[in-house]
């Protein structure tokens, strides 16, 4: 994009400021868009599951029901607690935001399309992803009440479990793909299963680790069966229990953009991203694009088909699985990883 402003006679300077922006907003407004329409599709799934209508009042079939919900806490009044610390309740729904909207800055849409194609995006997208930690425990504690504060420490915990599992499962997926570079890591599936299919998850050392980082990514975004940050009967409603108007807004929307990356990274991870299902020439015509959507949006249904049918587990069953099950199993699976690409790359 760069290269297209210089052509246009613009300063070389301006033109890379100019393109990056360009590309911020690119990548920024349309995912606005995207997390509004996939409430929607999640409160029309679980109403399918649960033999309901869902939405379908406001605009045709209802489309327009998350735009009026946006209106609304827009229009209502923003109340802060008198007995909160002001400067970290505001700033706690922005963290969370922002964060979540971040870790798109390396997300490959197709070949060479990305806003920063660095070396080490999963790296990135790591730390990133464990920043969101920070907004959920100021928000439960400049609230100064006891049940956002539980809510936030569990919440906390919660996430800072399943990313060290998470962590060892990217370092399977580093080890295969040899590289920290998402495009990089999906040109490795290219071919990979059989020599047919597109993905690490039809690899029988891969598939356990593609199991374990979709299940991990429930619970690193609180979704169902894993929301106890928002255990109704135990603490009122979470970590933004006292917020309100376009604060909690901010947090709902970090939250959906949070379960789309979470999406995005299963299909990159381990099922070829923009690559197409199956290494056959006529398929790859399709834009990469579309492939990736179209991966992204069955993640998504398996994401709300979860929600809709499996019991919350309760906290101690949580913590046991993230580090008794979880942890060293995919310690385990490092080695055997190692020890095969010992054996058959690297011998």
């Amino acid at each position: 994009m760069t290269e297209t402003f210089i052509s246009w006679g613009m300063d070389p300077n301006w033109a890379w400021g100019v393109a990056t922006v360009a590309g911020i907003l690119l990548i920024a407004l349309p995912l606005m868009l995207a997390v509004a329409m996939i409430i929607y599709a999640d409160r029309k799934i679980w109403a399918a599951i649960a033999l309901r209508r869902g939405p379908n009042v406001v605009g045709p079939f209802g489309l327009l029901q998350s735009f009026a919900d946006g209106l609304k806490v827009f229009l209502q009044e923003t109340i802060i607690p008198s007995g909160a610390n002001r400067g970290l309740f505001l700033i706690a729904p922005i963290i969370t935001f922002t964060v979540a909207l971040l870790a798109w800055a390396v997300i490959p849409f197709n070949s060479g399309a990305v806003l920063a194609d660095i070396n080490v995006g999963l790296l990135y997208i790591l730390a990133i992803s464990s920043l969101g930690v920070y907004g959920v425990i100021l928000s439960g504690w400049a609230s100064n009440s006891k049940y956002p504060f539980f809510s936030a420490l569990r919440a906390s915990a919660q996430m800072i479990s399943y990313e060290v599992s998470i962590g060892f499962i990217l370092i399977g997926v580093v080890l295969y793909a040899d590289s920290f570079n998402l495009n990089e890591i999906i040109k490795a599936q290219q071919g990979h299963g059989l020599g047919i299919v597109n993905a690490f998850g039809f690899n029988l050392l891969m598939f356990p680790l593609a199991v374990m980082f979709l299940i991990s990514a429930l619970a690193e975004t609180a979704r169902a069966p894993f929301d106890l940050t928002e255990a109704e009967s135990e603490l009122v409603a979470g970590y933004q229990t006292e917020y309100s108007s376009m604060s909690f807004a901010l947090f709902w929307l970090g939250e959906y953009a949070n379960v789309l990356l979470m999406a995005t990274l299963n299909a990159i991870l381990f099922w070829g991203g923009w690559l197409p299902p199956i290494d056959w020439a006529p398929l790859y015509s399709v834009p990469g694009i579309v492939w990736l959507f179209a991966k992204i949006l069955f993640f998504f249904f398996v994401f709300s088909w979860v929600k809709a049918t499996v019991p919350r587990y309760r906290y101690d069953q949580l913590m046991r699985l993230g580090w008794k099950i979880f942890l060293p199993i995919s310690l385990i699976w490092v080695f055997l990883i190692s020890g095969w690409l010992m054996l058959t790359r690297y011998s």
